[in-house]
């Protein structure tokens, strides 16, 4: 295995599955084929021409959209769809300098191939030894990827909160980390990626942070989604991120991405270019396939 294998793993999708999705003249997203068959049950809302699928033109504004499109998606869930709900609306939006066009369930944004963004943050300490990296693991009860080595912070991004307002909200409930320690925390970049899972899709970008933390401050779950903190040597981090996929598959690129800015990864590796330019695949989202 090699931090390649990762960043291929974030990137490995098949478009000539998915129809583009649109609402108005933008493209807001990617629908599988076989979920679009959910979609033909209500012609009154999504409309199939010229080989995508259109939001009805009638729904005016935002917020029409989020309500009627968030009945439908009420309705999938009462027949078993959506099992990971979280009752949490993301923007749709390909930039969140943007307004959004309208805002969606969580759960349902990557079965419309919507560009997801988030928040990922590495709580680090500094020793005579090197680098030392917080790593939490995800609660086995949790419904997406239990059990699972996650960032130290980690949250999606809603609709109505700023980055750092998450970051800061984020690290207070996952890792029990102050306000006044949170706002320490340093924008450092973003990883860009294109994940397939089934008829999911996931176009995403993640904001990366850096948050160095006294030697001695200790991180503890408050919300209960993970099971466990440990402090762990950078190297011993590198080498499991390297050599195995027991990371949530995001993680590994927000690590690989700190390995490289702390240069632990350094410009002579062979895979040096081919890991900096991989961290940022697709920028602008998936291109149609020609």
């Amino acid at each position: 295995m090699s931090f390649l294998d990762h960043i291929e793993a974030c990137n490995a999708h098949d478009l000539s599955l998915f129809v583009p999705w649109f609402i108005g003249p933008a493209r807001a997203g990617w629908v599988h084929r076989d979920f679009a068959a959910i979609l033909g049950r209500r012609p009154d809302l999504f409309g199939h021409r010229a080989g995508s699928w259109r939001l009805s033109e009638s729904l005016a504004n935002p917020q029409q959209r989020t309500d009627a499109v968030e009945s439908f998606l009420r309705d999938l869930r009462r027949d078993g769809w959506f099992a990971a709900w979280r009752d949490e609306r993301y923007p749709v939006t390909p930039d969140l300098k943007q307004p959004g066009l309208m805002a969606m369930e969580r759960a349902a944004v990557p079965f419309f191939g919507v560009r997801a963004f988030g928040v990922h943050l590495t709580g680090y300490v500094r020793r005579a030894d090197g680098l030392h990296i917080w790593v939490p693991r995800r609660a086995r009860d949790k419904s997406t990827w239990p059990g699972m080595l996650d960032n130290t912070v980690a949250g999606g991004q809603p609709e109505g909160l700023g980055l750092m307002e998450n970051v800061i909200k984020e690290c207070g409930e996952e890792a029990s980390i102050p306000p006044e320690i949170a706002r320490r925390a340093k924008a450092v970049g973003a990883i860009t990626y294109c994940y397939q899972s089934g008829m999911e899709l996931k176009p995403d970008v993640q904001y990366v942070f850096d948050l160095e933390l006294p030697d001695g401050f200790v991180c503890r779950s408050n919300d209960g989604e993970a099971e466990s903190f440990e402090l762990w040597p950078a190297a011993r981090v590198m080498a499991r991120v390297r050599d195995t996929f027991d990371f949530k598959y995001n993680c590994n690129l927000v690590l690989i991405d700190f390995f490289v800015r702390h240069g632990l990864i350094e410009a002579d590796d062979p895979d040096y270019f081919a890991i900096v330019s991989g961290l940022r695949r697709n920028p602008n989202g998936p291109a149609p396939p020609s």
